[in-house]
């Protein structure tokens, strides 16, 4: 199962859109609510960085019987130092963004935390893309 959405950058009353419809499915499908959580929450921190620092972004899911693959492509600013940015706390938001309540630092660790496996591929001044790789039974 296979499953896009766009993301417009600096549109926060509209993030979290896509990662409430995967929860949604996922659900749907009886996978199992730890496996859902851990999706849901690296999709929506993936989400909050590119309504936080880029453009606009596309999320690509699929779902198969082993687990969910996110990709997420933004375009905007990039990441010039992808370890410094992985650094907890480590944030490059705007201060508006901070004031917001977004921007810590976390998303990138917490992206890491849960799931699998992920990349992270940036050229600066292009954009980022984000692969994020959960399996159900892990």
């Amino acid at each position: 199962m296979n499953f896009s959405y766009h993301i417009e950058g600096g549109n926060f009353s509209r993030a979290g859109i896509a990662s409430s419809e995967v929860k949604k499915i996922l659900k749907q499908l009886n996978v199992n609510p730890t496996a859902i959580k851990r999706v849901v929450v690296a999709l929506y921190e993936a989400e909050v960085n590119v309504v936080a620092h880029a453009y606009e972004g596309d999320v690509h899911v699929d779902i198969s019987p082993e687990g969910v693959t996110v990709v997420v492509d933004d375009r905007g600013p990039g990441i010039p130092d992808i370890p410094l940015a992985m650094q907890e706390g480590y944030s490059t938001a705007s201060p508006e963004v901070r004031e917001m309540g977004f921007g810590a630092g976390m998303g990138l660790p917490n992206m890491q935390k849960n799931c699998d496996e992920l990349s992270i591929e940036s050229e600066v001044g292009k954009g980022t893309r984000v692969t994020m790789k959960t399996r159900f039974n892990a």
